[in-house]
């Protein structure tokens, strides 16, 4: 059975570096969770190396940014992981070649990021002349739905282009509201026969490239990872599959499903659990 806890102390001694999910777990979008940073901040000062480890589509620049403006303490971490990070690589390997983009036109800095790298700057063309697809998310995803994408989806499929999801979630929450991410079309591309290759949490090279980082920043490998996130198909089944222990916070994506007045129930999660196949080390309704 998971052990619920109400502070990130009562485990964190037993762990040398932290990977921490973003959106869900320090901020919901819109404003940062000040106990989250609090409680990362300490850690780190008893000696614990933090990285953030989040599915946005960008490189970790803009989203350490962003992170910034909405209240997360800069001292709460020492280095950001983002899927857009893991998303270059594969850019490079098409080159510059041209690509048809379905996301927000902030996701651009995955080009601008390209260009520094490798010195390639890939056309952005339309859905009859690309050579594969790059989605970040939808383009308008404070009023779409992936039902919105049907027919260009079949297009893209019918003319078998690969299709790079550079965000496997799903769903968010922006506040109050749940928004779709990359990965709700990438379902639907894979639905219609396509091939898709998901980039970013739960599969193994953003943690690969995690690593690395706490590596770089301890001095030496970790000996010992703990992850945090709220949701169970990336956070906690990403980790899982990398031998990484799991902090569940239950008060994010999966609230409905784990939560009774505020607090986690032990007989929701469960059943929870047990539908899932993976049981976290611990669970708590929000870091603190």
């Amino acid at each position: 059975m998971t052990r619920l806890i109400a502070s990130l102390a009562e485990i964190s001694d037993s762990y040398d570096a932290i990977l921490c999910d973003v959106w869900g777990v320090l901020h919901d979008g819109k404003a940062a969770f000040r106990p989250a940073s609090d409680a990362l901040v300490t850690y780190r000062k008893r000696g614990g190396v933090v990285a953030a480890l989040t599915n946005a589509p960008r490189p970790n620049p803009p989203v350490r940014m962003q992170m910034v403006r909405l209240g997360v303490s800069e001292d709460a971490l020492d280095a950001v992981v983002t899927s857009g990070d893991a998303t270059l690589a594969l850019m490079e390997a098409h080159g510059e070649a041209p690509v048809h983009m379905i996301g927000h036109e902030r996701d651009l800095s995955l080009f601008d990021a390209l260009a520094a790298r490798s010195g390639a700057r890939p056309a952005l063309v339309g859905p009859h002349e690309a050579a594969y697809v790059l989605c970040t998310g939808l383009e308008h995803d404070e009023r779409e739905t992936p039902a919105d994408y049907a027919s260009r989806l079949a297009a893209l499929a019918a003319r078998k282009l690969p299709f790079v999801c550079a965000n496997p979630d799903i769903v968010i929450h922006r506040g109050a509201n749940l928004v779709y991410c990359a990965g709700a079309l990438g379902r639907d591309y894979e639905a219609l026969g396509g091939k898709v290759t998901y980039v970013g949490k739960p599969h193994a090279p953003i943690y690969e490239l995690a690593m690395g980082v706490l590596a770089q920043s301890l001095g030496r490998e970790p000996r010992r990872v703990l992850a945090i996130g709220d949701g169970f198909s990336t956070d906690v089944r990403g980790a899982a599959a990398q031998g990484i222990d799991v902090l569940f916070i239950a008060g994010g994506i999966h609230r409905d499903e784990t939560l009774t007045d505020v607090r986690p129930d032990p007989a929701k999660l469960a059943a929870f659990f047990a539908r899932e196949g993976v049981t976290p080390v611990a669970t708590m309704a929000a870091l603190a």
